[in-house]
């Protein structure tokens, strides 16, 4: 499947509902602690409080800028992955030609050579993007984490979790490559390799002259530099010493923002108090009602803790969930869905048939 496009707040409220009751948790026992067993040095000064929060706000946003400049290189790499693939189907359409053929093909033949480099791209395509969703060690926090699972089976599903690489392959190319390409390692590079190695055959055969090789040539190399590149943001993770520190930091943050926001509350309901000593009210009710409130107004503390706790939380939560662009995310980039609107593309180029159709959205979350 692939990535996101559209994210709903109601999503984002379901995905971190459990930090939500926990941060209120965090911010009601020492306002407990506080106020109702008179526990009041139990506070902590808002200035280094502060400082604190200040510089965790700055790392946060380091990792979130790292993290979108993965997810954007990415991006780009599969950009050019489109685009390539379009300029590698038109040389395959017009250069592959009886020209200077040492023995001509019928154009039934001609189109069949063709249709056969096309669809060892789309199984190239395919066995990358089967490559690029393998899971890592780095990336298993998607997997373990209670409600990224809960998300990721209500709300979409990651086709090459479903379907296995082989079954997804086997219709492009035919037995021999098959059984060669998963007799190695990297089956994608291995497809790139056999796509050479026709071409040159092509060459000798005359169908394509020593200029338009050369040219079909250097695409495959783009394709190598486009893989490599894919592989590159795969296979390393965002530095550990940064994310760890950085999730250290935040909650360090979120365990003392309650003590530090406490006295400030406290303070706002003894000026209420003190107001409502200088102009007392004609309605006693009203009056007790209100200095009540006065006198407990600290416990306003705990939704504005709760609150300010989700915002950092989230802001990392969504830097750690964007830092791996390919592990089959909601905010990753969508690399199956842009490899069937390449094949559909590709083979609609070469006049192809059975052309499959577009891969449906669930929930406007595209895969």
């Amino acid at each position: 499947m692939y990535t996101r496009r559209i994210f709903p707040i109601r999503g984002v409220l379901k995905w971190t509902r459990r930090h939500i009751f926990l941060f209120l948790l965090i911010a009601l026992i020492p306002v407990v602690l506080f106020d109702l067993f008179g526990l009041k040095w139990l506070h902590v000064p808002w200035l280094p409080l502060g400082v604190l929060g200040t510089a965790v706000a700055f790392i946060v946003s380091f990792k979130n800028n790292a993290s979108y400049d993965r997810l954007w290189e990415a991006r780009k790499i599969w950009g050019g992955i489109v685009n390539a693939s379009r300029s590698w189907t038109i040389m395959v359409k017009d250069f592959i030609t009886n020209t200077h053929a040492k023995k001509p093909r019928t154009e039934i033949e001609l189109q069949a050579i063709k249709r056969e480099l096309v669809h060892r791209h789309v199984a190239w395509l395919t066995a990358l993007r089967y490559q690029l969703r393998k899971d890592k060690p780095w990336e298993m926090h998607l997997k373990t984490g209670k409600s990224n699972q809960e998300f990721r089976s209500n709300y979409f599903r990651v086709c090459e979790d479903e379907i296995i690489v082989e079954n997804a392959i086997r219709d492009y190319i035919s037995e021999e490559d098959f059984n060669a390409i998963f007799s190695k390692g990297n089956q994608a590079s291995q497809l790139l390799g056999i796509q050479s190695r026709r071409l040159k055959e092509l060459m000798d055969e005359g169908l394509i002259e020593d200029f338009r090789h050369m040219e079909m040539t250097n695409m495959l190399v783009e394709f190598y530099t486009l893989q490599g590149k894919s592989e590159r943001i795969k296979n390393f993770p965002y530095p550990r010493q940064f994310a760890t520190l950085n999730y250290l930091f935040v909650w360090v943050f979120i365990i003392l923002l309650p003590f530090g926001i406490m006295e400030g509350f406290e303070g706002i309901g003894d000026h209420i108090l003190e107001d409502l000593m200088t102009h007392k009210s004609h309605t006693s009710f009203t009056h007790r009602i209100q200095e009540f409130i006065a006198e407990h107004f600290v416990w306003f503390s705990v939704p504005f803790s709760a609150l300010i706790a989700w915002v950092f939380h989230t802001m990392e939560a969504i830097g750690e969930n964007t830092e791996n662009p390919f592990e089959g995310g909601p905010n990753d980039v969508p690399i199956t869905d842009m490899s069937r609107g390449i094949e559909i593309d590709i083979r609609q180029l070469i006049d192809d048939t059975d052309i499959p159709e577009p891969y449906k959205w669930e929930n406007d979350i595209v895969m």
